[in-house]
C-alpha cells in the first residue's frame, strides 16, 4: 500500500512538472501594429481667449449710483462721448459750499485792498487774504475736476463691445461698465509655460480648437510674445493673430496648439508601443527588444529616426521599417527573445 502511494505521488509530481513546463513554453499572446507613414508635428499647447487688438475698459473711479446710461451696446461712439453718469448731488453740494466761500474770500480781498490803499489795513492782512483766496480757488478747481469723474466717457473711438450695469445700481470701484474697441482684427491671447516659451517664435502657425466650432479647422499665427513673464504662474503671454474671416467671437475660449516644426512622411508608431526608447519587434515566433532613436512625439504617434530605412534585426541595433511588426501595447513583463503568438495584427 505504501508503495502504491509512493508511485501515485511520483506520477502527480511528474504531471505537475509536465504541465508547468508546457505552460512555461506556451508562447505569450501579443497584438502587433505596422508602422505607418505620415506627418509628425511638434506641438506646444496653451489655452487662451479671443480679444480685439484695440480696446479699452471703462471703469468708475468713484463709488456712486448710476443715474444715466446710454443704450449703445453694439453701436459706434466717438472719443469723449458720454456713456454713463453717476449721482453727483453730494459732490455738487460740496462745490456750491466752496464757491460760496470763494465769493466771500474775493469780497474780503477787495475790501482789504481798498483799506490798504488808504493805509487803513496792513500789508500782512492783505497777504493773508490773498493766500486764503488762493487756497479756496484750488479747492474749487479740484472739486470741479472731481465732478468730471462722475461722467464716464468713451476713451477712444470704436464700438461699444459690451456694457454692464443698470440705472439705479451702485457702480463699485474697479467694476467694468463698458468695453470699447474695434471688433476687427481679433487676437487670441494665451499663457504659455516658461519651459515651452523658448521654442515659440513670431510667425509660427497655430491650430485652434473651440467648443463652438468643433467641425471647423481654425488657425492663427503667433503675433507677439511678451518680453516679461509672470513669476507667479511661470507663464508668458503670447498673442495670436486671427484671420479676418474667423468665426470666433470676442470672449470665446480656445485651445491653442502651436506648431513648432513638422516632419513630413515620417515613420510613426503608437506611443503605447514604447517604453522610453524601447520597443518589441516580432520576427518569426519571437519578440526582440529594440532600443531606437525617436523624434517628434505627437498626437499621431512617435516619429522613428534610427533605422527608418533599414530592416529590423534581432541584434537590436538597427531599428524598424514600414513592414516591421511592433508589439502594441508595450509588454512590460515580456522577456527579450520570448516566444509569442500574435492574436491581433492591425494597421495604425
Amino acid at each position: 500500500m505504501r508503495r502504491i502511494r509512493w508511485i501515485v505521488g511520483i506520477v502527480l509530481v511528474a504531471a505537475a512538472a509536465a504541465f508547468g513546463a508546457w505552460y512555461l513554453w506556451q508562447p505569450a499572446k501579443v497584438s502587433v501594429v505596422t508602422p505607418q507613414r505620415g506627418d509628425a508635428a511638434e506641438i506646444v499647447y496653451a489655452s487662451g481667449s479671443v480679444e480685439p487688438r484695440t480696446w479699452a475698459k471703462v471703469t468708475p473711479v468713484v463709488r456712486e449710483r448710476i443715474v444715466e446710461q446710454c443704450n449703445c451696446e453694439g453701436s459706434r461712439v466717438a472719443q469723449g462721448d458720454v456713456l454713463a453718469k453717476l449721482d453727483d448731488s453730494e459732490a455738487r453740494a460740496v462745490l456750491g459750499e466752496l464757491e460760496a466761500r470763494q465769493a466771500l474770500a474775493q469780497e474780503e480781498l477787495r475790501r482789504l485792498t481798498v483799506l490798504a490803499e488808504r493805509r487803513a489795513a496792513s500789508q500782512q492782512a492783505l497777504d493773508r487774504a490773498q493766500s486764503e483766496l488762493g487756497q479756496i480757488e484750488a479747492l474749487v478747481a479740484g472739486q470741479k475736476a472731481r465732478l468730471d469723474t462722475y461722467v464716464l466717457r468713451a476713451p477712444s473711438a470704436g464700438v461699444v463691445l459690451r456694457q454692464d450695469g443698470e440705472v439705479g445700481e451702485v457702480a463699485e470701484l474697479g467694476t467694468v461698465l463698458f468695453w470699447v474697441g474695434e471688433p476687427k482684427p481679433l487676437l487670441v491671447v494665451a499663457e504659455v509655460n516658461e519651459e515651452d516659451i523658448p521654442r515659440v517664435e513670431v510667425g509660427q502657425r497655430a491650430l485652434l480648437k473651440s467648443d463652438a466650432f468643433l467641425r471647423q479647422n481654425l488657425e492663427a499665427v503667433v503675433d507677439s510674445i511678451t518680453p516679461k513673464g509672470d513669476p507667479v504662474t511661470k507663464t508668458y503671454r503670447v498673442r495670436f493673430h486671427l484671420p479676418d474671416d474667423t468665426p470666433l467671437r470676442i470672449g470665446m475660449s480656445t485651445d491653442v496648439n502651436i506648431v513648432i516644426r513638422v516632419s513630413k512622411n515620417a515613420l510613426l508608431i503608437p506611443s503605447v508601443a514604447m517604453d522610453g526608447n524601447k520597443v518589441f519587434v516580432v520576427e518569426g515566433d519571437k519578440a526582440w527588444r529594440h532600443e531606437i532613436r525617436t523624434g517628434i512625439r505627437g498626437s499621431n504617434g512617435i516619429e522613428v529616426l534610427s533605422g527608418a530605412e533599414g530592416k529590423a534585426s534581432v541584434d537590436g541595433k538597427i531599428g524598424i521599417d514600414d513592414e516591421t511588426r511592433v508589439v502594441s501595447p508595450y509588454p512590460a513583463d515580456l522577456a527579450d527573445g520570448a516566444r509569442v503568438s500574435i492574436t491581433d495584427a492591425q494597421e495604425r
